[in-house]
């Protein structure tokens, strides 16, 4: 099993930029592929991207690609998500998730379903 707990979320103008982090605790954190996901008001959750076991593959909604990027340090057992040019409708609450089992580059992992292990998510608001 393993804990995850997001911060680094905040208010930010439009265009400027957040580092989120997820450090997570309890089991082997290199043993589970990470994903990012976000929520605004009254919609679904949404899949932002993910990061495979070593870090070496990673994979982004379509829509986000080139604005965010998601990196992790297994030593530090922490995933970031680095969010730049941001925009008011960036604003949600932010979600890291874990699974030991999923591979990054399969559609499920875009799926809030597939994954075992969630944070609280923290809170992202960008203002016009």
């Amino acid at each position: 099993q393993v804990q995850l707990v997001e911060s680094g979320g905040g208010l930010v103008q439009a265009g400027g930029s957040l580092r989120l982090s997820c450090a997570a605790s309890g089991r082997t954190f290199s043993s589970y592929a990470m994903g990012w996901f976000r929520q605004a008001p009254g919609k679904a959750r949404e899949f932002v991207g993910a990061i495979s076991r070593s870090g070496g593959i990673t994979a982004y909604a379509d829509s986000l690609k080139g604005r965010f990027t998601i990196s992790r340090d297994n030593a530090k057992n922490t995933a970031y998500l680095q969010l730049n040019s941001l925009k008011p409708e960036d604003t949600a609450v932010y979600y890291c998730a874990a699974d030991r089992f999923l591979l990054i580059t399969t559609v499920a992992a875009t799926s809030p379903n597939e994954y075992d292990y969630w944070g609280q998510g923290t809170q992202v608001t960008v203002s016009s």
